[in-house]
């Protein structure tokens, strides 16, 4: 209800213009626009999201030690809904993606 409810936030403008927004998706349907068509998602979110929001701090320090482990991708990470930036980094970062939880505060801050 959350996902759904700030999917229709964003698309009418609440948060700026950001483009579109939609959830809530599974990650293979954020990720991949063949496997929304398989399921019947029309979205033009649907393989082509920028950023992926995960529900709470559980989940979504599983899902970026997937990516950063297994994909070697490089991560970014802040605490959203806060009063102040809030930078949430792992003793296991590069100092690259410590780097850009700070720039992502920052432009967050602004």
């Amino acid at each position: 209800v959350d996902a759904e409810e700030l999917a229709d936030m964003a698309n009418v403008g609440a948060f700026g213009e950001i483009g579109y927004a939609a959830g809530p998706l599974a990650l293979d349907n954020a990720i991949s626009e063949e496997a929304a068509k398989h399921k019947g998602i029309d979205s033009p979110v649907c393989g082509h999201a920028d950023i992926l929001i995960v529900p709470d701090l559980c989940s979504g320090n599983i899902f970026t030690k997937g990516l950063t482990f297994f994909a070697h991708l490089e991560s970014a990470g802040t605490l959203n809904g806060s009063d102040v930036p809030a930078v949430m980094t792992s003793r296991t970062d590069t100092p690259e993606d410590k780097y850009y939880s700070i720039l992502t505060a920052v432009v967050m801050s602004l």
